[in-house]
Protein backbone atom coordinates (compact mmCIF):
# COMPACT_ATOMS: atom_id res chain seq x y z
CA UNK A 1 0.00 0.00 0.00
CA UNK A 2 1.42 3.28 -1.09
CA UNK A 3 1.78 5.90 1.58
CA UNK A 4 1.31 9.62 1.53
CA UNK A 5 3.74 12.48 0.41
CA UNK A 6 4.38 14.99 2.59
CA UNK A 7 2.96 18.15 1.58
CA UNK A 8 4.42 20.22 4.09
CA UNK A 9 0.75 21.69 5.47
CA UNK A 10 2.88 23.48 8.61
CA UNK A 11 5.68 25.38 6.16
CA UNK A 12 2.80 26.19 3.82
CA UNK A 13 0.18 27.05 6.30
CA UNK A 14 3.23 29.54 8.29
CA UNK A 15 3.68 31.43 5.01
CA UNK A 16 -0.23 32.02 4.63
CA UNK A 17 -1.25 32.90 8.16
CA UNK A 18 -0.29 35.90 7.73
CA UNK A 19 -2.39 36.96 4.75
CA UNK A 20 -5.36 34.85 5.85
CA UNK A 21 -5.49 34.44 9.76
CA UNK A 22 -6.88 30.90 10.60
CA UNK A 23 -5.74 29.54 7.59
CA UNK A 24 -5.15 26.13 7.15
CA UNK A 25 -3.62 23.21 4.78
CA UNK A 26 -5.21 19.92 4.65
CA UNK A 27 -3.80 16.70 2.19
CA UNK A 28 -6.16 13.89 1.61
CA UNK A 29 -4.96 10.44 -0.48
CA UNK A 30 -8.33 10.67 -2.46
CA UNK A 31 -11.63 12.31 -2.91
CA UNK A 32 -13.99 12.85 -5.61
CA UNK A 33 -12.94 16.74 -6.25
CA UNK A 34 -11.49 19.16 -3.79
CA UNK A 35 -13.29 21.83 -5.40
CA UNK A 36 -16.36 19.97 -4.65
CA UNK A 37 -15.75 19.04 -1.00
CA UNK A 38 -14.95 22.74 -0.32
CA UNK A 39 -18.51 24.28 -1.82
CA UNK A 40 -20.13 21.48 0.17
CA UNK A 41 -18.56 22.80 3.05
CA UNK A 42 -19.20 26.69 1.81
CA UNK A 43 -23.03 25.97 1.66
CA UNK A 44 -23.23 24.27 4.75
CA UNK A 45 -21.88 27.19 6.23
CA UNK A 46 -18.09 26.82 6.39
CA UNK A 47 -16.34 29.66 5.49
CA UNK A 48 -12.80 29.51 6.40
CA UNK A 49 -9.80 29.93 4.87
CA UNK A 50 -8.26 26.56 3.64
CA UNK A 51 -5.86 24.83 1.07
CA UNK A 52 -7.00 21.22 0.46
CA UNK A 53 -5.02 19.01 -1.49
CA UNK A 54 -5.58 15.57 -2.87
CA UNK A 55 -3.21 12.85 -3.91
CA UNK A 56 -5.90 11.60 -6.43
CA UNK A 57 -9.39 12.96 -6.90
CA UNK A 58 -12.18 10.39 -8.43
CA UNK A 59 -14.32 13.29 -10.16
CA UNK A 60 -12.18 15.79 -10.30
CA UNK A 61 -13.97 18.66 -12.71
CA UNK A 62 -12.86 21.45 -15.33
CA UNK A 63 -14.46 24.10 -17.02
CA UNK A 64 -18.01 23.72 -18.37
CA UNK A 65 -18.60 20.42 -16.63
CA UNK A 66 -15.61 18.44 -18.52
CA UNK A 67 -14.20 16.08 -16.25
CA UNK A 68 -10.09 16.58 -15.31
CA UNK A 69 -7.94 13.31 -14.68
CA UNK A 70 -5.50 13.55 -12.25
CA UNK A 71 -4.36 10.25 -12.42
CA UNK A 72 -4.74 7.74 -15.13
CA UNK A 73 -4.22 3.63 -14.67
CA UNK A 74 -1.04 2.96 -13.31
CA UNK A 75 0.37 6.69 -12.57
CA UNK A 76 1.71 7.39 -9.16
CA UNK A 77 -0.39 10.53 -8.71
CA UNK A 78 1.58 12.37 -6.37
CA UNK A 79 4.26 11.77 -9.62
CA UNK A 80 1.73 12.69 -12.31
CA UNK A 81 0.19 15.17 -11.23
CA UNK A 82 -1.09 18.10 -8.25
CA UNK A 83 -4.56 19.15 -7.49
CA UNK A 84 -5.85 21.11 -4.91
CA UNK A 85 -8.26 24.31 -4.26
CA UNK A 86 -7.91 27.44 -2.53
CA UNK A 87 -10.69 28.50 -0.48
CA UNK A 88 -11.22 32.02 0.86
CA UNK A 89 -14.10 34.59 1.42
CA UNK A 90 -13.67 37.24 -1.27
CA UNK A 91 -15.76 40.35 -1.81
CA UNK A 92 -14.18 42.40 -4.81
CA UNK A 93 -15.87 44.89 -6.52
CA UNK A 94 -15.99 43.11 -10.22
CA UNK A 95 -15.15 39.38 -10.55
CA UNK A 96 -14.52 39.69 -14.04
CA UNK A 97 -11.03 38.87 -14.94
CA UNK A 98 -10.33 36.74 -11.30
CA UNK A 99 -9.37 33.45 -13.42
CA UNK A 100 -7.09 35.57 -15.78
CA UNK A 101 -5.21 37.03 -12.67
CA UNK A 102 -5.07 33.29 -11.24
CA UNK A 103 -3.61 32.06 -14.24
CA UNK A 104 -0.88 34.98 -14.40
CA UNK A 105 0.17 33.83 -10.43
CA UNK A 106 0.55 30.11 -10.75
CA UNK A 107 2.66 30.86 -14.79
CA UNK A 108 4.85 33.30 -13.19
CA UNK A 109 5.34 30.66 -10.52
CA UNK A 110 6.14 27.49 -12.05
CA UNK A 111 7.86 30.19 -14.59
CA UNK A 112 9.61 33.13 -13.33
CA UNK A 113 11.61 33.64 -16.24
CA UNK A 114 9.75 32.91 -18.89
CA UNK A 115 11.97 30.86 -20.47
CA UNK A 116 9.68 27.61 -20.54
CA UNK A 117 7.18 29.86 -22.15
CA UNK A 118 4.57 29.08 -20.13
CA UNK A 119 1.52 30.74 -22.27
CA UNK A 120 -1.91 31.59 -20.95
CA UNK A 121 -5.11 30.63 -22.49
CA UNK A 122 -8.22 32.79 -21.96
CA UNK A 123 -9.73 31.83 -19.78
CA UNK A 124 -8.90 29.60 -17.60
CA UNK A 125 -5.54 27.19 -19.15
CA UNK A 126 -1.74 27.33 -19.18
CA UNK A 127 -0.17 26.11 -22.19
CA UNK A 128 3.40 25.03 -23.69
CA UNK A 129 3.67 25.23 -27.37
CA UNK A 130 0.08 24.72 -27.29
CA UNK A 131 -0.17 22.00 -25.15
CA UNK A 132 -2.26 21.95 -21.92
CA UNK A 133 -0.12 22.12 -18.71
CA UNK A 134 -2.16 23.49 -16.14
CA UNK A 135 -6.28 24.40 -15.73
CA UNK A 136 -8.08 26.50 -13.51
CA UNK A 137 -11.62 26.51 -11.90
CA UNK A 138 -13.43 29.05 -9.98
CA UNK A 139 -16.36 28.73 -8.24
CA UNK A 140 -18.00 30.69 -5.52
CA UNK A 141 -21.21 30.07 -2.96
CA UNK A 142 -22.88 32.39 -0.36
CA UNK A 143 -21.96 30.69 2.79
CA UNK A 144 -25.57 30.04 4.36
CA UNK A 145 -26.50 33.35 6.05
CA UNK A 146 -29.98 34.47 7.28
CA UNK A 147 -31.24 36.90 4.58
CA UNK A 148 -30.61 40.07 6.07
CA UNK A 149 -27.36 39.53 6.45
CA UNK A 150 -26.91 37.77 2.89
CA UNK A 151 -26.15 40.98 1.20
CA UNK A 152 -23.16 41.99 3.48
CA UNK A 153 -21.74 38.66 3.73
CA UNK A 154 -18.54 38.17 0.97
CA UNK A 155 -19.17 34.77 -1.59
CA UNK A 156 -16.80 32.02 -0.57
CA UNK A 157 -14.15 31.60 -3.53
CA UNK A 158 -13.33 28.45 -4.37
CA UNK A 159 -10.21 27.92 -7.18
CA UNK A 160 -9.32 24.78 -8.00
CA UNK A 161 -5.89 24.12 -10.06
CA UNK A 162 -4.54 21.04 -11.47
CA UNK A 163 -1.22 20.87 -13.35
CA UNK A 164 0.32 18.30 -14.60
CA UNK A 165 4.07 17.25 -12.63
CA UNK A 166 4.98 13.85 -14.49
CA UNK A 167 4.79 12.43 -18.41
CA UNK A 168 0.81 12.49 -19.16
CA UNK A 169 -1.07 9.94 -21.69
CA UNK A 170 -2.56 12.39 -24.38
CA UNK A 171 -5.85 9.79 -24.92
CA UNK A 172 -8.45 11.25 -24.19
CA UNK A 173 -7.89 14.52 -23.56
CA UNK A 174 -9.12 17.93 -25.80
CA UNK A 175 -5.53 19.19 -25.51
CA UNK A 176 -2.52 17.36 -26.02
CA UNK A 177 -0.81 17.82 -22.48
CA UNK A 178 2.71 19.29 -21.34
CA UNK A 179 3.63 18.64 -17.98
CA UNK A 180 6.31 20.45 -15.51
CA UNK A 181 9.25 18.00 -15.59
CA UNK A 182 9.62 18.67 -19.07
CA UNK A 183 11.77 21.60 -18.25
CA UNK A 184 11.92 21.00 -13.78
CA UNK A 185 13.03 16.92 -14.29
CA UNK A 186 12.96 17.06 -10.36
CA UNK A 187 9.75 18.70 -9.99
CA UNK A 188 7.11 17.12 -7.27
CA UNK A 189 3.86 18.25 -6.52
CA UNK A 190 4.54 18.94 -3.32
CA UNK A 191 7.62 21.10 -4.19
CA UNK A 192 5.37 22.99 -6.53
CA UNK A 193 2.37 23.51 -3.97
CA UNK A 194 4.28 25.13 -1.43
CA UNK A 195 6.26 27.19 -4.37
CA UNK A 196 2.50 28.24 -5.23
CA UNK A 197 0.25 28.60 -2.24
CA UNK A 198 1.66 32.21 -0.83
CA UNK A 199 2.02 33.99 -3.83
CA UNK A 200 -1.11 32.68 -5.18
CA UNK A 201 -3.05 33.86 -1.67
CA UNK A 202 -1.21 37.67 -2.58
CA UNK A 203 -2.56 37.91 -6.19
CA UNK A 204 -5.93 37.04 -5.28
CA UNK A 205 -6.35 39.88 -2.48
CA UNK A 206 -4.95 42.01 -4.32
CA UNK A 207 -7.44 41.35 -7.67
CA UNK A 208 -9.46 41.67 -4.44
CA UNK A 209 -8.53 45.22 -4.01
CA UNK A 210 -7.52 46.73 -7.15
CA UNK A 211 -9.18 44.14 -9.81
CA UNK A 212 -7.78 43.26 -12.87
CA UNK A 213 -6.39 45.96 -14.05
CA UNK A 214 -2.77 45.16 -12.23
CA UNK A 215 -2.45 42.03 -14.15
CA UNK A 216 -3.19 42.72 -17.59
CA UNK A 217 -0.10 43.42 -18.76
CA UNK A 218 0.99 40.41 -17.45
CA UNK A 219 -1.30 38.22 -19.05
CA UNK A 220 -0.46 39.77 -22.02
CA UNK A 221 3.18 38.89 -22.04
CA UNK A 222 2.21 35.25 -21.62
CA UNK A 223 -1.29 35.39 -24.02
CA UNK A 224 -1.29 32.36 -26.36
CA UNK A 225 -3.89 33.58 -28.33
CA UNK A 226 -2.89 37.33 -29.38
CA UNK A 227 -2.75 37.51 -32.82
CA UNK A 228 -3.84 34.19 -33.98
CA UNK A 229 -6.48 33.46 -35.75
CA UNK A 230 -9.30 31.57 -33.56
CA UNK A 231 -12.63 30.26 -33.58
CA UNK A 232 -15.29 30.64 -30.87
CA UNK A 233 -17.58 27.79 -29.98
CA UNK A 234 -20.37 29.41 -31.45
CA UNK A 235 -18.69 28.90 -34.94
CA UNK A 236 -17.43 32.63 -35.13
CA UNK A 237 -14.17 32.92 -36.50
CA UNK A 238 -11.60 35.90 -36.29
CA UNK A 239 -8.04 37.40 -34.77
CA UNK A 240 -7.99 37.28 -31.14
CA UNK A 241 -6.59 41.02 -29.99
CA UNK A 242 -5.85 40.32 -26.73
CA UNK A 243 -7.85 41.41 -23.48
CA UNK A 244 -9.31 43.97 -22.12
CA UNK A 245 -8.44 45.75 -18.98
CA UNK A 246 -11.61 43.96 -17.35
CA UNK A 247 -10.50 40.19 -18.59
CA UNK A 248 -13.00 39.91 -21.80
CA UNK A 249 -11.57 38.49 -24.89
CA UNK A 250 -11.46 40.54 -27.73
CA UNK A 251 -11.61 39.20 -31.66
CA UNK A 252 -12.02 40.74 -34.63
CA UNK A 253 -14.36 39.56 -36.87
CA UNK A 254 -16.15 39.95 -39.86
CA UNK A 255 -19.17 42.08 -38.27
CA UNK A 256 -16.31 43.97 -36.15
CA UNK A 257 -14.79 43.59 -33.09
CA UNK A 258 -16.73 41.18 -30.65
CA UNK A 259 -16.14 41.02 -26.81
CA UNK A 260 -16.11 37.75 -25.19
CA UNK A 261 -16.79 38.03 -21.66
CA UNK A 262 -18.46 34.67 -20.79
CA UNK A 263 -16.69 31.84 -19.66
CA UNK A 264 -19.56 29.49 -21.51
CA UNK A 265 -17.82 30.60 -24.77
CA UNK A 266 -15.12 28.60 -26.08
CA UNK A 267 -12.12 29.55 -27.90
CA UNK A 268 -9.35 27.93 -29.71
CA UNK A 269 -6.64 28.56 -32.18
CA UNK A 270 -8.17 28.27 -35.98
CA UNK A 271 -7.59 24.39 -36.97
CA UNK A 272 -8.02 22.88 -33.29
CA UNK A 273 -11.02 20.88 -32.23
CA UNK A 274 -13.20 21.73 -29.51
Amino acid sequence: MSTMADWFEDRIAAAVAPLLPGFAVEAVAEIDSTNTELMRRARAGRAEPVLLVAERQTAGRGRLGRPWQSAQQGEQQNAASLTFSLGLPLAPRDWSGLSLAVGVSVAESLDPSGDAKVALKWPNDLWVNDRKLAGILIETAMPHAGRAEAAATPRYLVIGIGINIGPREAEGMRTPPAWLRQWRPDATGPDVLAELAAPLVRSVQAFEAQGFAPFAERFAARDALRGREVQLSDGTFGTCEGVGWGGELQVRTAGGLQMVSSDEVSVRPRGMAF
